[in-house]
């Protein structure tokens, strides 16, 4: 499971160094393991794609195993492959390690058992809340001195042990990283065999339980500091020290609090925390189509996904960065990650918008804004849309149904975008005669849209969505046979189920801490509270309690992954919008797209900077041009408040009047946004054109015929055509 992108292959090594740097500031390095190391962390991987495929294709699993397998092989896959960081970080865990042997060893030798040790614990630091430290330490006869005092002969034999195989071995995992893979695996195990008694003494849990779910939940967290970095988990950790000191709080957040061993009981053996929605949703949907995406990418229908965007609009205006947009809907609706779509499309896309004459910083800006679209279109939409279906109890073909129009609507903004920005700068489109016709390449590459077919009729006609991606996922190997050249045998599939499992990584590393946000949400009823300060702030003002919640979801979007972003801020921010009648399935679309923001927003904006990487442009001045580019991302969500019929609540003449406003909206927005109609706005025809935009985003025959007869006032006023950057022009950006 080597950490390698061949998506990269075609830049320069410095735009790939540049690229993997950007990567990794929300992802950190794997570890290229060798040897017996490899083999071990290929076999997990397999195991898990094989388990999930049966479970969606031949029998389902009991819960206990359809979640533990997952959090099992993931948690113990980031210990093997994701270094602690340096050497204060590797000289942390040995001491973490120390103290985890000394638990291990105290409790099965110093007492009679695990129970006995921390019930020894406990009475410890009970006659220490009464009666003071040296009182608890003269009184206690067993062996608790001890036991503390196993901690240092331990963390004097790994602290040394760990700095060496850390610097000799950087291709093999330290002694403290397999202490903590096998601790965590005894964790794990002792949820899924325990699982059924668990669920019978909820609210009773006896010493054993406490042990194993601080351990556990602790460890969780070191799994997200690993992968994702310190941000999203040092925000776990404040929601823990939230739930701890609840009565010491201003009087806004202030709760009852929590002791400890409670708190870790309910995050980590319930289902309401680490084994909770985030587990269930990846487990049940997202790894099944994380997997079904990297055997489609392995089938060769990569290749057929730029070739026909490239014969259909290679040839017009700004015709390359049309084909970014256009390929960046096929790639994104099945990678589910704007970053990964921005690099693995932006790396042929981005130069090729170069050569046409795109400005560096635009040409990087185009991919990234187009990207984010993925996220919104069907048949995957990253993980966000099984999330929503969990979240609301609706069926996922029916989130698709909803998201297929509003997703369009957002390339379709993109495209008109890039449109006026090539005839703004007068760009021509391609006139290579070697681009072949959209005929010829569709009839000769049709086939590999097969997969993308087979996944979206099987889930409208009641298949389950993992039953349809095990489905789809077979469909891909038999369509790579269609050409010699791509077919798929032993070895190729063995390197998708590779890629599957690590990509699966990345997301599953959240699962603790999101568990712990979500669950200590719950418990604190901080959901409530949100509410009311939404409520408190915004008054009676719908649009107002919208621009709240964006700025909570892009603050938050600044250390958290997108997916993680849409879950925390649902939890908080649908029940406030709810309180201004916004349908709960309209409440989490908007919280949903809000939550996109921090991919093409600056100062974050990782994949508006990958883009620059790979144009070779500054950063901050990409990022806010791919804002630019991307404002329908902050318009479709004011739709979802205050036009239902854009998600289907409507009779049909309705539904098909928002639609039609939408699509003639979206258009003059275009233009707009660019500053351009036949030539350059003067600032009275950006205005107009801003004032007709409006009306024609609003539903209705009486606005739409009034918004177009602006647009053509503005398009006479313009019909001088000849005198384009003429004196006295504005360019309205």
């Amino acid at each position: 499971m080597a950490n390698s992108d061949p998506s990269l292959d075609s830049l320069t090594p410095e735009e790939r160094k540049k690229v993997e740097a950007l990567m990794q500031q929300d992802v950190k390095a794997e570890r290229r393991v060798r040897g017996p190391w490899l083999w071990l962390t290929s076999a997990l991987g397999a195991a898990m794609v094989l388990v999930y495929f049966y479970g969606a294709g031949v029998q389902a699993l009991d819960t206990q195993y359809h979640l533990g397998v997952y959090v099992l092989i993931t948690f113990v896959l980031v210990f093997l492959l994701y270094p602690a960081g340096g050497r204060v970080a590797v000289a942390v865990m040995s001491v973490w390690g120390g103290t985890l042997l000394a638990v291990v060893a105290s409790s099965l030798w110093l007492f009679d058992s695990p129970t006995a040790f921390y019930e020894q614990i406990t009475l410890f630091r009970e006659t220490w809340e009464y009666d003071g430290f040296a009182e608890a330490w003269a009184n206690d006869r067993a062996n608790l001195p001890l036991a503390l005092l196993l901690v240092l002969p331990f963390t004097v034999v790994l602290l040394p042990l760990d700095q060496w195989s850390s610097r000799r071995f950087h291709h093999a995992p330290t002694a403290s990283d397999l202490i903590m893979a096998l601790v965590i695996a005894a964790t794990v195990l002792y949820w899924i065999s325990q699982f059924e008694a668990l669920n019978y003494r909820a609210g009773a849990e006896n010493p054993l339980d406490h042990l194993v779910s601080i351990v556990g939940l602790l460890l969780a967290l070191e799994v997200c500091r690993r992968v994702l970095g310190w941000a999203i988990t040092l925000i776990g950790i404040g929601m823990i020290a939230f739930a701890l000191f609840g009565p010491h709080l201003p009087e806004l957040f202030a709760h009852r609090g929590f002791r400890f061993e409670r708190l870790a009981t309910s995050l980590f053996l319930t289902t309401n925390g680490v084994f909770g929605i985030m587990a269930s949703v990846l487990a049940t949907y997202v790894i099944l189509f994380i997997f079904f995406g990297a055997f489609l990418q392995k089938s060769g229908a990569g290749k057929f996904f730029i070739e026909l965007p490239l014969a259909l609009t290679g040839r017009s205006a700004g015709g390359p960065a049309k084909v970014a947009v256009m390929s960046s809907a096929l790639f994104g609706s099945v990678s589910g990650s704007a970053i990964a779509n921005t690099v693995s499309s932006g790396s042929f896309t981005i130069p090729m918008m170069k050569r046409a004459g795109f400005k560096p910083h635009v040409a990087g800006a185009i991919e990234p804004a187009a990207s984010i679209g993925g996220m919104f279109l069907p048949p995957i939409m990253g993980a966000g849309g099984f999330l929503m279906a969990e979240l609301t109890g609706m069926p996922y073909s029916q989130i698709m149904l909803l998201s297929v129009g509003p997703a369009l609507l957002y390339f379709l903004s993109v495209f008109f975008m890039v449109h006026f920005e090539a005839k703004k700068q007068g760009l021509t489109g391609g006139q290579d005669e070697a681009l072949p016709h959209w005929r010829l390449v569709l009839r000769e590459g049709w086939f590999y849209a097969l997969p993308l077919v087979i996944i979206t009729v099987l889930m409208l006609t009641g298949r389950s969505p993992g039953n349809a991606a095990f489905w789809a996922t077979l469909s891909c190997i038999a369509v790579s046979w269609v050409r010699p050249e791509t077919r798929m045998g032993p070895r190729e599939i063995w390197e998708a189920i590779q890629i599957g499992a690590r990509n699966t990584l990345i997301i599953g590393a959240t699962i603790g801490v999101i568990g712990v946000i979500v669950g200590v949400i719950s418990l604190t009823g901080m959901g409530l509270k949100f509410s009311d300060l939404v409520i408190s702030l915004a008054g009676d003002s719908l649009f107002v309690a919208l621009v709240l919640i964006a700025i909570a979801s892009l603050v938050l979007g600044m250390g958290v992954p997108v997916t993680a972003a849409y879950l925390i801020v649902a939890v908080l921010a649908v029940p406030a919008l709810g309180n201004y009648g916004v349908a709960a399935i309209a409440a989490h679309m908007i919280v949903y797209w809000l939550s996109q923001d921090s991919n093409i927003t600056p100062p974050v904006c990782v994949a508006a900077y990958a883009g620059a990487a790979i144009a070779g442009s500054d950063p901050w001045r990409t990022g806010w041009t791919a804002f630019r580019f991307a404002k329908m991302l902050y318009v479709m969500p004011l739709l979802f408040a205050y036009v239902p019929a854009i998600l289907l609540d409507g009779t049909p003449a309705e539904i098909v009047v928002a639609f039609v406003s939408a699509t003639l909206g979206t258009i003059a927005f275009g233009a707009f946004a660019m500053g351009f109609l036949r030539r350059r706005t003067k600032l009275y025809e950006w205005l107009l054109l801003g004032f007709a935009t409006l009306l024609l985003f609003w539903p209705g025959l009486v606005s739409d015929a009034v918004g177009l007869l602006v647009i053509g006032v503005v398009w006479w006023l313009q019909r001088d055509v000849a005198v384009t950057g003429a004196a006295g022009s504005v360019s309205m950006r």
